[in-house]
């Protein structure tokens, strides 16, 4: 599999959910993006992990886990694009607006790799990758 970088376009209740270290976190209903790197071993198969990981109740590792096991939130759709170059911190930048503070971000400098949004993001997610001059792969779910 191809190496890269992801989002994540999810549909959330509105709730308060503890995440790991972070502590309580609270989100607003609509949609939320998160922005991910699958530039490790199995590359872009992570998308796959996070997928399996919203229909399992293993424990969380990374804090999209804790959401994508929470019943308020379901993953509806990813953005993928291959790359070898380390652009995650570039796509989050691009999509950047209402966010949530630290989330996904503890190896890196961003303010966050979660954002928030009141109608599905998919064309601005898309839209942000090709900004970078990456091609876009969507899936819905």
């Amino acid at each position: 599999m191809d190496k890269g970088i992801y989002a994540l376009i999810l549909r959330a209740d509105a709730k308060t959910i503890r995440v790991g270290a972070l502590g309580g976190i609270t989100l607003p209903e609509g949609y939320l993006i998160y922005v991910g790197s699958a530039l490790g071993p199995g590359g872009l198969i992570r998308v796959q992990r996070h997928l399996t990981t919203s229909q399992d109740k293993r424990k969380p590792h990374w804090h999209i886990d804790y959401l994508l096991q929470d019943r308020g939130i379901s993953l509806i759709a990813s953005v993928s694009a291959a790359t070898s170059s380390r652009l995650e911190c570039s796509l989050a930048e691009a999509i950047g607006g209402d966010f949530i503070p630290r989330f996904g971000c503890s190896d890196c400098r961003c303010r966050s790799h979660l954002f928030v949004r009141p109608d599905d993001p998919e064309e601005e997610v898309t839209g942000a990758c090709v900004s970078l001059g990456l091609i876009a792969a969507i899936t819905r779910y």
